[in-house]
């Protein structure tokens, strides 16, 4: 089979991993440098990824565009390769709800487009059995084609367009979902004082459960500008097959009101992050 050209937007810490794999899989791997951060150029030179330089371009140039990013912006992405007559496949590997990959699939109107509803579960893909990448479509097996070696995995699933969707939604919805909860849990005992008490009862059961608790805490931090969206996706995905949304909602402020320490050169201190967690009424 011929190689295919294949465009990242964008290739963040996760978008890279893929690209990697999609090099070792014999893919000419292309991204966009306009507009793009010093990071994400220094990125795509380390592993030699082709300067499309305008999406204009590099719709013109690819044969695959896939599309990972904030999920706030999937949409926009979307548009905007519609927009530019690209006739290929069109891989949405973002973190969304189900009925937004419906609708975004909307925008691929074009006979000559074929659009695959993806998501990802697993850290950044560089070792083996260790990052899924899930398949829903017509179109999902030619996108599995293009990863046939390294270290991304790729599952097909049944059921077209927002099956890969909603399975990243129900499965974020508790990994997620619940170190926001236990941000919010540490956060409400320090300020109530009872927070010692509470780490002390939770090792009667597990002697390690604290401890984890607090480090899952602080390392949640480096993410959480991007989760609250997920949050979000996550809430719409709920009320829309009728479950309260609430809890979801609430992991979304969690996950805003910590999105600043995103640039922090060191993981924040637990205090530094319960601080930041508790908003105190002036009433």
């Amino acid at each position: 089979m011929d190689p295919f050209n294949i465009g990242f937007l964008h290739p963040g810490e996760m978008g890279i991993s893929l690209a990697v794999s999609a090099q070792q899989s014999g893919q000419k791997v292309f991204w966009v440098s306009e507009g793009r951060s010093q990071q994400t150029l220094e990125r795509a030179e380390k592993y030699k990824l082709i300067d499309a330089l305008t999406l204009a371009n590099l719709c013109d140039e690819c044969d695959v565009i896939v599309s990972i990013c904030p999920p706030h912006a999937a949409e926009e992405i979307a548009h905007k390769v519609a927009a530019s007559a690209f006739q290929g496949l069109y891989l949405d590997a973002n973190a969304i709800s189900p009925q937004r990959a419906i609708r975004i699939s909307g925008f691929f109107s074009s006979p000559q487009v074929s659009f695959v509803d993806g998501s990802l579960i697993g850290g950044p893909a560089w070792g083996p059995e260790s990052t899924y990448l899930y398949l829903s479509g017509d179109a999902a097996g030619q996108i599995a084609e293009c990863f046939t070696a390294g270290a991304l995995e790729t599952q097909i699933l049944e059921g077209g367009i927002g099956k890969a969707s909603a399975l990243k939604m129900c499965f974020a919805a508790y990994t997620k979902g619940s170190s926001a909860l236990l941000s919010a849990i540490l956060a409400a005992a320090e300020m109530l004082g009872v927070r010692e008490d509470l780490e002390k009862e939770w090792t009667r059961s597990d002697s390690e459960v604290a401890e984890k608790t607090k480090i899952r805490v602080r390392r949640v931090t480096k993410k959480a500008w991007r989760f609250a969206g997920e949050m979000d996706e996550i809430a719409d995905t709920f009320n829309e097959v009728g479950l309260p949304d609430g809890f979801h909602r609430a992991a979304g402020e969690v996950y805003r009101r910590t999105a600043h320490f995103k640039d922090a050169a060191e993981l924040p201190e637990l205090h530094q992050i319960l601080s930041s967690l508790v908003k105190i009424s002036n009433k």
